[in-house]
């Protein structure tokens, strides 16, 4: 299994190197690097004996050639801006590796590869759309979305080459058992109690919205502070009043990481702020409770600062828990390759969490050195890679002994 996990590794390197930005890691939606990821693994998946195409919303996938019933693996290949090298590309290396390793083992199991196109939200704002796509979940209304430099994401799928209304035909059939991702944790639980795997049990729910304030832009010398409607001050005391919930709401995490201001220049009042939120906690009715707080929150200072206030909901992701017996099998290997056996939920958000509305799904967790990710330092153990396809190795043995 050795030769196997630098083999995954040394492929996350490689593929980092495709890249918008030379120096840094960004590889957003179906962005001209996509290409270059595509055919390097359709390659892989070649080898392998798959069949290989691009669905309609531009996920990569390889089906294998063993007749019957198939088990899923993978995850996206998509960045966010800076990443490093591991989150979701390592969970397409070594599902390439699985493959490998059942037909190596001759199981009576079709093990297919998908690399999905999009998971981040980078691009458009809106995360999952591969992985929606092959759950038969995708809304037509996002097709209308826009990115930064004004294309919609239809626009962006036809200039893949790709026709934007096959994609209903990018769902799932009715022979796939089961998926399952392998990803990092993307935090420092494992590392803190020194384990190498874990099982997930669940993935918290998200939401994410935009909240724009508009006041009036105005000179920064000339105009009262009594006399003053500031967007951005507005902004500021609303991220702060949402640091301060999210600290006193057990298990609430909430983050405002992007901020937009107009016109932007250091001698002009801000007429317009625009900020997200990103909120996440395993129980839904507490995020939501939270949110609608946040959201009057919001409301109410903008009333009180003399601005307007408009709120745009980009996601409302119920928190999700991963099949019970794929799960269950799941940790039985982790023991059976002699390691301890550790449940617990997922704080960030994956396509396995979009997959699970459609069919039986499980996740399996490596161990993030320094709990760090969506950071250039991002890094993996090769012991804890290894690790992970012994693991994998009696999970589809297990599997394979319930359908013969």
């Amino acid at each position: 299994m050795k030769e196997r996990a630098l083999r995954a590794i040394a492929e996350c390197r490689h593929i980092a190197a495709m890249t918008e930005e030379p120096g840094r890691i960004t590889r957003r939606f179906l962005t001209p690097p996509t290409r270059e990821v595509h055919a390097h693994l359709r390659a892989r998946m070649q080898a392998l004996g798959m069949t290989v195409h691009v669905d309609a919303a531009g996920n990569l996938r390889g089906r294998s050639a063993v007749a019957g019933r198939r088990l899923l693996l993978g995850s996206h290949i998509d960045t966010v801006p800076d990443a490093g090298a591991f989150d979701g590309v390592l969970g397409v290396t070594l599902a390439l590796e699985c493959a490998d390793l059942a037909r190596e083992m001759s199981l009576p199991l079709a093990v297919d590869v998908i690399a999905f196109s999009e998971e981040e939200g980078v691009r458009f704002g809106v995360p999952f759309l591969g992985s929606r796509a092959v759950a038969g979940r995708f809304d037509p209304a996002l097709l209308a979305l826009k990115d930064d430099a004004g294309h919609t994401l239809a626009q962006a799928i036809r200039a893949y080459g790709l026709d934007p209304d096959q994609i209903p035909a990018a769902a799932l059939d009715e022979e796939a058992l089961g998926f399952l991702e392998i990803h990092i944790e993307q935090g420092p639980v494992l590392e803190a109690e020194n384990l190498s795997v874990a099982t997930v049990t669940g993935i918290v729910g998200q939401t994410r919205l935009t909240i724009e304030f508009a006041g009036q832009a105005n000179h920064a010398g000339t105009t009262p502070m009594h006399l003053r409607r500031d967007a951005l001050a507005g902004a500021a005391e609303w991220i702060a009043s949402v640091e301060k919930q999210a600290k006193r709401t057990e298990g609430l995490v909430a983050t405002v990481g992007k901020i937009e201001v107009s016109p932007n220049a250091g001698n002009v009042i801000a007429g317009a702020a625009r900020v997200s939120l990103d909120a996440r906690h395993l129980h839904d009715s507490v995020r939501l409770g939270a949110v609608a707080e946040m959201i009057e929150a919001a409301t109410t200072l903008a009333e009180r600062r003399g601005l307007a206030m408009q709120c745009t909901h980009q996601l409302d992701q119920p928190a999700v828990s991963m099949d019970e017996k794929l799960t269950a099998y799941l940790a039985d290997a982790i023991e059976m390759a002699g390691l301890q056996q550790k449940p617990m939920p997922s704080g960030a958000g994956h396509d396995a969490m979009v997959m699970a509305a459609r069919l039986p799904t499980a996740m399996l967790f490596l161990r993030s050195p320094g709990g760090i990710s969506h950071h250039p330092a991002e890094s993996v153990r090769e012991a804890d890679v290894e690790a992970s396809l012994h693991v994998m190795r009696h999970f589809l043995q297990r599997l394979s002994a319930e359908i013969r």
